[in-house]
């Protein structure tokens, strides 16, 4: 399969159409680098045409939080079908973030009420999915339906986090949605662990006191504040 450097957004759903691989689903995934909260994962495939043009589409990442929730609306009123996974903060300690998120993907795809023919993942190749892929490096930035599973993975869960801020408000989930910050540093060092953080996390289990505090006259201080500074510790074997 080629597709054209100017194809668009939707190049890569029109070159496989042109191959015969129709339907297409996109899938992709918020919350991985996040060390409180579920993993969420969305699935979707867009109709060809017109009808499959969703106005803003964009990554997730580089959409406001009310663009995002435009381009939602949008997607999930134009998609053939789409679907949305949730795998808990404990689901995600007991496997292991990679693996949490591998089954958060196949089970995405699995619950998409048409069946596609193939099936286009962000960054990496997903294994399981019962139907042939292709992993596209920045996915989310280069092809109309992993971009669509991305704002639905990160509307769905930036709306759970917001509802974990009710419960939990000393943590200000609502404005960091778990990734690590320094304010959420802080709240964690002030207050300990909430009961939806990840223990699998250094940070985590550092505010626990499960894990020695670096002495930042030998270890230099670990980074804070970008989405995907994850801070998991080696378990997953």
């Amino acid at each position: 399969m080629t597709v054209r450097r100017d194809a668009g957004i939707y190049g890569y759903e029109r070159a496989l159409r042109r191959a015969g691989l129709d339907p297409v689903a996109g899938v992709d995934e918020a919350g991985r680098g996040a060390c409180a909260g579920p993993l969420v994962a969305g699935a979707v495939v867009l109709p060809p045409g017109k009808a499959g043009i969703v106005p803003g589409l964009a990554d997730s990442k580089l959409l406001t939080e009310a663009a995002r929730e435009r381009v939602y609306a949008q997607v999930v009123r134009r998609a053939l079908a789409w679907s949305v996974v949730v795998i808990g903060h404990d689901e995600c300690d007991r496997l292991g973030m990679h693996v949490a998120n591998v089954e958060a993907l196949r089970r995405a795809v699995a619950r998409l009420s048409t069946r596609p023919s193939y099936v286009l993942t962000d960054g990496f190749p997903v294994d399981g999915l019962g139907v042939p892929g292709l992993a596209v490096w920045k996915g989310d930035r280069v092809a109309a339906c992993i971009a669509a599973a991305s704002v639905v993975a990160k509307v769905t869960r930036d709306r759970l986090m917001v509802g974990l801020d009710g419960d939990w408000p000393a943590y200000d989930f609502k404005t960091h949605k778990g990734y690590i910050t320094s304010e959420h540093e802080a709240a964690l060092a002030e207050h300990g662990p909430s009961p939806v953080h990840r223990m699998r996390f250094v940070n985590v289990r550092r505010a626990a006191g499960l894990e020695p505090v670096p002495d930042p006259a030998v270890e230099p201080a670990t980074s804070v504040g970008a989405e995907h500074d994850v801070h998991e510790t080696q378990e997953d074997g």
